[in-house]
């Protein structure tokens, strides 16, 4: 007979209760318990950081965090970004900007920008780089990766856009907006 916890927690605003062994893996609690596979499960060491979601807005690994350590708390998923059809401004600008290439990084790197620009909402790129160096990417050389955050940056502040050629934030007037 298995042991059995019960555990509730909150995932992208919806409260969920389930009965887990105390081995089981939050990664695995949320791809395969609550069908939520945006949440990619990469070197299950805690290295790479595909597996990287928010637990009480701070950014974990999933893959090495044990499912019963998050009751009664809160996390946040790649899935809570894009709202129905419409993309979250990160998401758009790593699609704009190529900051996603194969794609395997994309969901950890997404959720990890999403920390760094609550906690910064107006980061270097100097910031940026050292922030996302905690998930491995190997395809972008995060070039792309850390101007979509720049770009995403102004888009949720209001009223700027980045300029890579300029290495600035400028004010751009609405009617340039899209």
């Amino acid at each position: 007979m298995r042991d059995l916890h019960e555990i509730t927690l909150t995932v992208n605003g919806r409260e969920h209760t389930l009965a887990v062994e105390p081995r089981r893996l939050l990664v695995d609690v949320l791809r395969e318990d609550l069908g939520l596979p945006g949440t990619h499960i990469g070197c299950e060491h805690g290295v790479c950081g595909t597996c990287t979601v928010l637990l009480d807005g701070a950014s974990i690994r999933s893959c090495s965090t044990l499912a019963v350590q998050v009751d009664g708390r809160s996390v946040r998923t790649v899935e809570s970004l894009a709202s129905g059809p419409d993309l979250h401004p990160l998401q758009e600008e790593f699609w704009d900007k190529q900051g996603l290439q194969c794609g395997y990084c994309t969901p950890g790197m997404l959720m990890r920008a999403v920390e760094i620009l609550e906690q910064e909402p107006d980061p270097t790129p100097e910031q940026v780089r050292e922030e996302i160096a905690s998930n491995l990417c190997r395809c972008t050389g995060y070039q792309y990766i850390v101007e979509a955050v720049l770009a995403a940056a102004p888009r949720l502040r209001g009223g700027q856009q980045w300029d890579p050629t300029a290495g600035t934030a400028a004010t751009v007037p609405t009617e340039a907006k899209a």
